[in-house]
Order: C-alpha cells, then structure tokens, then sequence
C-alpha cells in the first residue's frame, strides 16, 4: 500500500499516524514510546511519504478516531481505505470487523463462521496484519474463552483492553459488561 504523506496527531492513548494516498488511507499507526519513534516507523512503513497536513477526508478521520478514543461514539466504517496489496481473506475478515459498533465485541470464530471458515486462526492471522488499526478495528475481535487474544500494536493486549475499556466493550450478545479475561 503506497502512501504519499503522513502525519502524526494526538489522541488520549498518545501520538498516532495516519498516512495515506490518493486511494485513501494506506495506514494507520498506533502510539510508540515517543514521538520520534512513531515519525520513523511511518517513515519506513511507507518510505515514499512525506510528512505533511491532510486533506479534508483524511481530517474527518481522525476527528473521529480521537473522538472515538476520548469515548465517544464514531463510526469508520465508512473510512476510504487504500486496500491494494491486502490479501483478499484479509480484505473480508477486515470488512466483517469493521461492521463491530464502538462498544461491542466478536470473537475470531464468529468472523470464520461468517466467511465459511471453521477455523479462526487465519482470522486471528489476518488481523495481526491489519494496517488500518482502529479504524478496522481489530480491537474489538476476542476469543471464544473471553481471552483477549493477540494484539499486534505497541502495547499488546494492555492496548487492546485499554482500546475495549474505552469503548465500554460488550459482547454483542451480552447486555452486560464483559469481565476482560487476559
């Protein structure tokens, strides 16, 4: 997924980066340690990039993502995302999490249940590759046990949780708070 810039902004969980092209948003980078160390992971992630201000579809984005990690409701689903390049298995486990309202949950075996799959670890697979962080968000897919699974980005699953807890995260088919097993 080419980029041709990049930018970095605030956010309650710390610094992020979005780059992206003119096909859309080619990713989306959780916070590092330090600012430094955020700049140069984008710039290896995307090398061709620059950094520079966003265009207009590029800031609503990321309006909501800080809205969304302040915890506020926001729907992404609808964030054009530069898919060139992502696997098509990939492309439908992403397309299936990001149908997950702020607030709910999957488990990876509901995802492969939902593509005809019967077993979850390619899901689980598909979404420690995920690009698009919070905004596919991979956050919200859990396993069947309750455990949290997997999570690739700075922090591990001490983000996601983080992530789910600022969601107020529920199973989708639990009326109550789920007790986060790790």
């Amino acid at each position: 997924m080419p980029a041709d810039a990049f930018t970095l902004f605030e956010t309650a969980i710390g610094t992020c980066g979005i780059a992206w092209g003119e096909t859309g948003i080619a990713g989306l980078h959780l916070p590092e340690a330090d600012v430094s160390r955020s700049r140069s992971r984008l710039a290896r992630r995307f090398p061709d990039a620059v950094e520079a201000e966003p265009p207009e579809a590029v800031r609503s984005v990321i309006a909501d993502i800080v809205a969304l990690l302040e915890g506020e409701p926001r729907d992404l689903s609808t964030a054009l995302l530069d898919m060139d390049g992502v696997p098509d298995l990939h492309r439908r486990v992403y397309e299936i999490a990001r149908t997950i309202p702020p607030g709910r949950i999957l488990t990876y075996g509901e995802i492969a249940a939902r593509i005809g799959m019967a077993d979850a670890r390619p899901i689980g697979q598909a979404l420690g590759r995920n690009p698009f962080a919070i905004i596919v968000p991979c956050h919200r897919v859990v396993g069947a046990d309750g455990k949290l699974g997997g999570f690739s980005a700075i922090g591990g699953t001490a983000t996601k949780r983080r992530l789910l807890d600022i969601e107020g995260a529920r199973r989708t088919d639990e009326p109550t708070l789920f007790d986060w097993a790790s």
